[in-house]
């Protein structure tokens, strides 16, 4: 059911997934189920390394014993996912990970995301193996990791995630023994930072708050959050007072609302909030709690709406209340969200991603220090207020090192005899979020040069993934400020920046793109009315796919983007009045434009044929279809120039084949050869 949602609007494969410990879900899978035995996982085995001797020391833990689900469901089958996907589901161990079961929590919440997570097609019935995957992003990737089914307990109790009482869903219980696979037992998920498990469940960027600093507008700002489709959590410091009010010394909580109510004295604003203890914990004992009277007076509506007396771990309390008792709120978003003047925007970013690198031994821009001389340059154009760079280190965890690296930013004071400079705190507004495996500072730069510097000087070698995120003034008042650019003055207004890179990562999964990414981002980056197909798109694709793998990578676009920068430059010189489009007798002018040195002069079949392929039923042809016309017509131009002897070229009927694929053209169409040939 969880999958059936949203399969139409979330693709999920295995495309651009790194396989933990190169084990292959689906051989996997299959070679045991040919053979009629369940998996038993050699890499993360079912015994005390796995739940890990700290742990089992501090829980005064003798060697538990391992059963799979279905030995563990003595009344009811198992299930894999019961009626959808709730953080209802999940109840917290003996490990302290409410880190990483809170940050889930709030992801159960939208199920896109969550879908990337959990692949489709896991069940304890059709295909069953005692084999199960999940997917966690890791240091710029997204890494595939398998498990058997088998779990530790105790007579009569689970020791980590356990199923809600009665529903004998394991979902829950498996993800997290992925998750304990990937950090190497589950004693080293016991204790830490909300930061890192968003990171990794999302591949996105955190924003921290300090409740006791916030302003006024923080609930306001809360509910931007919200509205946008962030994961958002908090978070109370150990040493703080709470226990007597139901609250949980230095633990994690999933933010699961907002909302305002209206009493006789006024409003007041509300949070709601999830303790992954689950179903008969500790919840707030405060105003607006279960058994709160403000709950009667308030309107009916209001609350019919929001009020809920279960023991489910989940509960309502004052954002007043909530500012005092809580330190922290976390909020996860594809992009920066920052409080800038006490408003939280996330304006329009740009985000130029490195790859991921390794350093072994410290560095600086000189390169005097050693062998490594890495550093990732960036500008700043406009002059902004507030906070306009946002630079992020993800570290691969399970490294040997004791202390996070960090990263500094000098600027570059000379493009072509480069001079740098370090960038002073006293030149910068600066905010750090710093957690075991991520390092993120959000800072405001004048305009200028810049280039950042990992340093490391605790480890011999280090494997890290940088990226940095521009913000862009808002120059449309909302409006998108890409959506008229022109391509051909973008290398001009942005120096030292590969305006197609930041367009590039902005729709790409992984390192690269596939049809409908394409299609996404030529429609919304590029065009204003007529918009281009997915058939447009998966032929521009198979057209500039040079390493005939279905996708573009990063080079294969910039090779396009340059297309369209010259595509758009024809176009504007042919097209009459800001019309949008052109007509079939404008095509003379447009292969002039070109360069592409066809005799169109004597041969007017050949510019009708290409008005009928390319234009609509009107004679009219748009910007998308100019694009598929040059483009196809270029290749094929340099295909015949490559092939040809004494001006004619002689394939045989393998090559008509491929080449008909290559440029979408029916084999059994006659005239369209003719049109290319």
């Amino acid at each position: 059911m969880f999958h059936n949602q949203i399969r139409s609007s979330y693709s999920n494969t295995m495309d651009n997934v790194i396989r933990f410990q190169n084990q292959d879900f689906t051989s996997l899978r299959d070679h045991y189920l040919r053979n009629g035995m369940l998996f038993e996982d050699d890499m993360f085995p079912a015994d005390d390394s796995a739940i890990g001797h700290k742990l089992l020391r501090e829980k005064n833990l003798s060697s538990p014993i391992w059963y799979r689900p279905k030995e563990l469901s003595e009344i009811e089958s198992p299930h894999f996912i019961l009626d959808g996907i709730s953080k209802f589901d999940i109840q917290q161990g003996i490990t302290g990970d409410c880190w990483f079961l809170a940050a889930l929590g709030s992801l159960t919440q939208r199920p896109k995301l969550l879908a990337k997570i959990i692949p489709p097609n896991q069940s304890f019935k059709q295909g069953y193996a005692g084999i199960f995957h999940f997917q966690f992003w890791q240091c710029g990737q997204w890494v595939d990791v398998v498990v058997d089914d088998r779990l530790p307990v105790k007579p009569y109790w689970y020791l980590f995630v356990h199923p809600r009482g009665g529903n004998n869903e394991f979902w829950p219980c498996l993800l997290e023994k992925a998750y304990a696979k990937l950090h190497g037992s589950y004693s080293n998920l016991h204790s830490g930072s909300l930061a890192d498990s968003l990171v990794e469940l999302t591949g996105w960027i955190v924003t921290a708050i300090d409740l006791k600093k916030a302003d006024l507008n923080m609930v306001q700002n809360l509910k931007v959050a919200e509205q946008c489709g962030s994961i958002i959590t908090c978070g109370i410091e150990n040493g703080l007072d709470v226990e007597q009010f139901g609250l949980v010394n230095n633990h994690a909580y999933a933010v699961t609302g907002t909302a305002e109510v209206h009493l006789g004295t006024g409003p007041e604003e509300l949070i709601q909030l999830w303790n992954p203890w689950g179903w008969g914990c500790e919840e707030w004992l405060g105003r607006w709690s279960d058994k709160s009277e403000e709950w009667w007076k308030i309107q009916d509506s209001e609350r019919t709406r929001l009020y809920s007396n279960k023991a489910d771990g989940e509960f309502w309390m004052s954002f007043q209340d909530f500012q005092m008792k809580f330190s922290h709120i976390y909020i996860c978003y594809q992009e920066p969200m920052e409080l800038n003047n006490g408003d939280l925007t996330n304006g329009t970013w740009i985000q130029i991603p490195c790859k991921v690198q390794k350093i072994q031994e410290n560095i600086n821009p000189g390169g005097s220090s050693g062998k490594n001389t890495w550093q990732c340059p960036f500008s700043v154009t406009e002059p902004m207020e507030g906070v306009n760079v946002v630079v992020s280190m993800n570290i691969q965890p399970n490294q040997n090192i004791s202390m996070m690296p960090l990263f500094e930013i000098y600027k570059d004071h000379k493009l072509q005899n480069p001079e740098y400079f370090k960038v002073s705190p006293q030149s910068v507004q600066k905010k750090i979020i710093k957690s075991k495996w991520n390092y993120t500072e959000s800072i405001h730069l004048v305009p200028g040069n810049y280039i950042v510097v990992p340093i490391t000087t605790n480890a011999r070698e280090l494997r890290f993934f940088l990226r940095i995120f521009l913000k862009q003034p808002d120059i449309n008042n909302g409006v998108n400020p890409f959506s008229k650019f022109d391509p051909r003055q973008v290398k001009e207004n942005l120096p030292g920046i590969m305006y197609h890179e930041t367009i590039f990562y902005r729709y790409a999964q992984g390192l690269d793109i596939g049809a409908s990414q394409l299609q996404s981002l030529l429609n919304k980056e590029l065009l204003k009315k007529r918009k281009f197909t997915f058939d447009e798109c998966r032929s521009i694709l198979a057209l500039m796919d040079v390493k005939v793998n279905g996708r573009l990578d990063l080079e294969e676009f910039e090779q396009l983007w340059k297309k369209l920068i010259r595509c758009q430059s024809i176009f504007q010189k042919v097209e009459k009045n800001a019309s949008g489009f052109l007509l079939g007798s404008d095509l003379w002018k447009v292969i002039q434009e070109a360069g592409l040195f066809l005799d169109t002069s004597n041969n007017s079949e050949l510019l009708d044929l290409m008005a009928i392929r390319y234009g609509d039923g009107t004679g009219k042809i748009y910007f998308s279809d100019l694009v598929c016309l040059l483009i196809r017509l270029e290749i094929v131009s340099k295909a015949f120039h490559n092939l040809a002897r004494d001006g004619r070229i002689y394939l045989t009927k393998t090559e008509v084949r491929l080449l008909s694929f290559s440029l979408s053209i029916p084999r059994s169409s006659k005239v369209q050869l003719l049109v290319f040939f």
